[in-house]
């Protein structure tokens, strides 16, 4: 790390305290800067900023690169088109990466990032956001996320249906609201719609 920081453990230590961190951003606790910040300030007494910005100019430089679609994905997106079914997403992220990792998988619809709203999900506030944007009654939106906390206790506690993508085969949480309904393959979702 420049200007006298100092890693706090090997690359596999490191790899882990981001990966615990990015965990936290994702689950609401708080924004990618601070996420950035909170690295930085564990390791070095310098000003977090220009890191926090290489950290996005990086981000969007590696979209093309790392981005994948998860199987399925093109052709539920022409399905739910097909069938004239609003569709928006909701990420706890910085605006300008969702919307370009949102392009790469082929989505064209809103995209509606914590940094814009001002609301963290699972804040009611991010999800009011999604619901003035589809424009239709709460118990209606369907709202498929793969975090147990942010997306599926969050949304069901508006109102909305939490549908859990479970992709990876893990157990749910039996201490916050179980899912409306689980999911384990993108495609999953045409049984529900």
């Amino acid at each position: 790390m420049a200007r006298g920081g100092h890693a706090l453990g090997t690359v596999e230590q490191e790899s882990v305290t981001i990966d615990k961190l990015l965990e936290e951003q994702r689950s609401g606790a708080f924004c990618i800067d601070e996420a950035v910040r909170r690295f930085v300030d564990a390791r070095s007494s310098a000003d977090p900023a220009p890191y926090i910005e290489r950290y996005r100019a990086q981000a969007l430089q590696n979209v093309e690169r790392f981005v994948r679609p998860l199987p399925g994905c093109a052709e539920l997106l022409t399905c739910l088109r097909a069938r004239e079914v609003p569709v928006a997403v909701l990420t706890n992220g910085w605006s300008p990466l969702q919307s370009r990792k949102a392009q790469a998988v082929g989505f064209t619809g809103p995209v509606l990032a914590s940094d814009r709203i001002g609301a963290l999900k699972p804040d009611p506030r991010a999800f009011a956001a999604v619901q003035s944007v589809l424009n239709c009654p709460v118990d209606r939106i369907l709202y498929v996320g793969d975090n147990p906390l942010a997306d599926i206790a969050g949304s069901i506690a508006v109102g909305m249906q939490g549908v859990w993508l479970d992709a990876e085969g893990i157990s749910y949480p039996k201490d916050i609201e179980p899912p409306t309904a689980t999911i384990h393959t993108l495609l999953d979702l045409l049984e529900l719609v």
